[in-house]
């Protein structure tokens, strides 16, 4: 088992390590990041941290990093450690620009080990991390440096949608050959030990947006990873994106079985 996540380690830091090389940290915007109107998800994720003032704050997969400074600005006592030493020094770019390198600790590793003590931290934060590791012994090293009282909060793909697995099977470039978006029978694993468990489900209808990116436009899936086409360019389809996701919270609301075809859930465990 430990060779087989050495094995899975090394391709996605090597995946992530290229994917650096795309990103020019003077052009990423963590506030549009964080405030986005096409990433409910994000907003949801982020309103669940709470006050973060004076919070000792763990982030799990920094990538590049926009995140990582807006934590940072928020008053929170900052460390991220990220698998690909390339996108961590992509946030630490980001971070020096904005000024808050010093309110952050870098680290380079996986999420699976953590070498922090015990009960260490108030707040555990992820996006789009969860699905790339060993769900089991993740979550066993979140529960133990997470201090009693504290609580975890990740934005994780979902893997249900057939619909939605097509397009990613389409995209095999934009993805690592390791990653699996979660199942709601994975939800066990991760709750295990804590305390407290609660998932929200976002987008379902707003995913219509990815076949107008591909049919309407033409768009290469394993060229364009469309979330992203749909953070770059939010003001052009904020308007529609509203529509389909007032659509959404009133269909999850009407009929909730219909949460597992979303594309994304929020998860929050309680220490």
């Amino acid at each position: 088992m430990g060779s087989d996540l050495e094995s899975r380690h090394a391709r996605e830091r090597s995946f992530h390590d290229s994917w650096a090389e795309e990103v020019n940290p003077e052009l990423l915007n963590p506030e549009a990041v964080a405030t986005c109107p096409t990433t409910p998800e994000t907003l949801h994720a982020l309103a669940l941290l709470g006050d973060l003032r004076g919070k000792r704050l763990l982030e799990i997969g920094c990538g590049h990093g926009e995140l990582t400074s807006w934590l940072a600005m928020r008053g929170a006592r900052v460390t991220t450690r990220d698998i690909s030493p390339r996108m961590v020094e992509i946030a630490r770019r980001v971070a020096r620009r904005l000024g808050v390198e010093t309110k952050i600790t870098f680290d380079e590793g996986p999420g699976e080990t953590l070498p922090y003590p015990d009960a260490f931290f108030d707040v555990v934060f992820g996006h789009d991390v969860l699905h790339h590791m060993d769900l089991a012994r993740a979550a066993a090293e979140i529960r133990r440096v997470l201090d009693p009282g504290g609580h975890a909060v990740f934005a994780e793909p979902l893997g249900h949608n057939p619909v939605l697995n097509h397009y990613r099977d389409a995209s095999p470039r934009t993805r690592t050959p390791d990653e699996r978006p979660l199942l709601f029978a994975d939800f066990k694993v991760l709750r295990a030990g804590f305390a407290s468990f609660h998932h929200r489900e976002f987008h379902l209808l707003t995913m219509a947006l990815y076949l107008w990116f591909r049919w309407g436009e033409g768009l290469d899936p394993n060229k364009v990873r469309y979330w992203k086409r749909l953070i770059e360019e939010a003001g052009r389809y904020r308007r529609p994106f509203a529509i389909l996701n007032g659509l959404d919270r009133a269909l999850l609301a009407i009929f909730p079985p219909a949460r597992r075809w979303c594309r994304m859930t929020v998860i929050e465990l309680g220490r």
